[in-house]
């Protein structure tokens, strides 16, 4: 049974990690909410800023629930009406897709709804390596001269003021369907919708947090409603556009948006499609992870995701889009068996890079913002080795991979309340950057050698305070306290009632104790594992991962036997070898005062 207590929890105001333990949200809720001390969905609702009177639509969130009209959007309707003209006219239609999951997935999901509208649609993704991020002029060009008539974008083109320039001249035109920010001044498209205008109304602006696949999903809608409207379906079926949420659902997790509202219903109803396996691509992938039950949110974070970026990073742009797209069951096991080939081998190049990374490190142990540059970097693997920077400095971190010819290609992650999308685009408005742009947690550049270090003080400046007041705002939060007994499978199972977790909706985190950490080892070489055991008689496993050579790993390994602790962390189910126990993911502890 989960116990609630006032600010700070267990009197902790400086753990091992150098961090005060505070309940998650606001303690009001707490007081007010008149719930029953084990009424935990609940509670774990109310921390995340469900109000009162709202908690029935979280507690099991549908389309239906949380689908906003998609004509609240800036162009949508103008966007809808330009693709229903071109099913009615069997055009030649190009989706032009990013190399990520987010891309492959929104180009799948359009490409798949005109295939049931009866109009097969190509797809273009361009090359990570020779063509970088975005619409390029000449590739809209050539799409034109090869016959298409409509080109839409979809998690790219919000910025391509240029390219879709070009692609006006040839007489092409682009739909852009984006969610990256963008700046006062558009670029010239037939329609560009994007709840990241600056131009957008509040309610459309409030689903900022959508990612690409996201709104390819409301246009989709908005599609189907306007044939509907124009008779198309008086001799044929509707496409069954719920059946495109298992797209949505990878696309949105994998991106890391935030899971709250519209997202989070789009990943509970996906994931309940994709257990059905009816995408023939998306069977082949689950099976390729060697996945034997229904996939979980984790998995399309560390699973599914990884192995459709595999792609786009280190091997051929397409595979995604073509694996979720194709409709044989012998082509769809043969591109996922590469498709995780090509996981493996991006696995060991990251590996390279980020020990790269990490020497330069120690030469910017006063930055803000850690800005880390080198040569023959492959390009495929710098998002991920930021994210692990920023994991272990908890600063923002950018990767940037030079080429003989001095042009660096990089990606940046940050941290909460640090906008670093906005801080790119104003390093390339000031002539820092050839081009540059993201959202708040992410963001992408290229930028000329010679100007790195000038770009390295101008992120400084203008980062340093927000990246200081999010530092020294950095505190545990805490959805709970539960006795080592009560750390049950059963627990685990309710708690999951509030779900799915992820980026914006985190996974709750307990603290348990006192225990005693009776057996400690390290697992692989980075990783530790503890037995502790409580004061209640009861003991349980407990892993910190990637810790061996943190505080947090060397307490655990070298904790005195009649040392008591607090831990906290987040508590799965081990089922492992047919094992069903409970286990926490330590992120700190803190001492019992004796």
């Amino acid at each position: 049974m989960a116990t609630l207590y006032p600010d700070p929890v267990l009197g902790i105001t400086r753990s091992l990690t150098g961090q005060p333990w505070h309940w998650r949200g606001a303690e009001g809720d707490r007081r007010e909410a008149d719930l029953q001390p084990d009424d935990l969905v609940s509670l774990l609702l109310l921390s995340r800023g469900v109000p009162r009177d709202d908690l029935e639509r979280h507690r099991a969130p549908t389309i239906r629930g949380f689908m906003p009209d998609p004509s609240i959007f800036r162009d949508m309707d103008n966007a809808a009406d330009r693709l229903a003209q071109a099913v009615i006219a069997r055009e030649k239609v190009t989706i032009y897709g990013d190399y990520d999951v987010d891309g492959a997935t929104s180009a799948a999901l359009l490409i798949r709804l005109l295939r049931d509208l009866g109009l097969d649609a190509g797809a273009y993704i361009p090359d990570r390596l020779m063509e970088g991020y975005g619409p390029s002029g000449a590739a809209l060009t050539k799409l034109a001269q090869d016959g298409s008539t409509l080109i839409v974008t979809v998690d790219c083109g919000a910025m391509a003021y240029e390219a879709l320039q070009m692609a006006h001249e040839a007489g092409v035109d682009v739909v852009v369907v984006d969610h990256h920010k963008c700046a006062a001044e558009l670029p010239r498209a037939f329609a560009l919708v994007n709840p990241n205008r600056l131009d957008e109304e509040d309610e459309a602006a409030a689903h900022g947090h959508l990612a690409a696949v996201g709104v390819a999903f409301l246009l989709a809608a908005a599609v189907v409603r306007t044939l509907r409207a124009q008779g198309f379906f008086a001799s044929r079926t509707e496409p069954a556009l719920m059946e495109l949420l298992d797209l949505v659902a990878l696309g949105t997790v994998a991106d890391v948006a935030q899971l709250k509202g519209l997202n989070r219903a789009f990943v509970a109803q996906g994931l309940k499609i994709m257990g059905r396996r009816r995408n023939i691509g998306m069977a082949a992938l689950i099976e390729a992870s060697r996945l034997t039950r229904a996939p979980v949110c984790s998995d399309l974070g560390f699973a599914l995701g990884p192995r459709i970026n595999a792609g786009g990073r280190v091997g051929s742009a397409d595979l995604g889009v073509r694996l979720l797209t194709t409709q044989d069951e012998s082509e769809a096991r043969a591109i996922a068996a590469e498709l995780s080939r090509l996981n493996d081998e991006r696995r060991a190049i990251e590996a390279m890079v980020q020990e790269e990374a990490e020497a330069l490190l120690s030469a910017q142990h006063n930055r803000a913002v850690a800005v880390l540059a080198g040569r023959a970097w492959h390009p495929g693997v710098i998002g991920i080795v930021a994210g692990r920077i920023k994991e272990k400095t908890n600063r923002p971190s950018l990767v940037i991979a030079l080429d003989e010819s001095g042009i660096g290609k990089g990606s940046g992650r940050s941290i909460p309340g640090v906008d670093l999308g906005a801080a790119i685009i104003a390093a390339k408005d000031a002539g820092l950057l050839v081009a540059g742009g993201g959202h708040a947690m992410a963001a992408g550049l290229t930028i000329n050698a010679d100007l790195l270090d000038r770009f390295g003080e101008f992120l400084e400046d203008r980062l340093a305070a927000p990246v200081a007041a999010a530092s020294g705002a950095a505190r545990l939060l805490v959805d709970a306290l539960v006795a080592p007994r009560g750390l049950t499978p059963d627990l685990v199972e309710r708690m999951e009632a509030a779900g799915p977790y992820g980026m914006g909706w985190p996974a709750p985190r307990l603290a348990t104790g006192p225990v005693r950490i009776v057996r400690c080892d390290v697992v692989g070489t980075t990783h530790v594992r503890a037995i502790a055991a409580g004061d209640d008689g009861a003991s349980f496993k407990a892993m910190a991962f990637r810790s061996v050579d943190t505080p947090l790993g060397q307490a655990l390994l070298g904790a005195p036997r009649d040392r008591r602790f607090w831990l906290a962390g987040r508590v799965k189910i081990d089922s492992w070898n047919g094992n069903h126990a409970t286990e926490m993911h330590v992120d700190d502890l803190a001492p019992v005062d004796l």
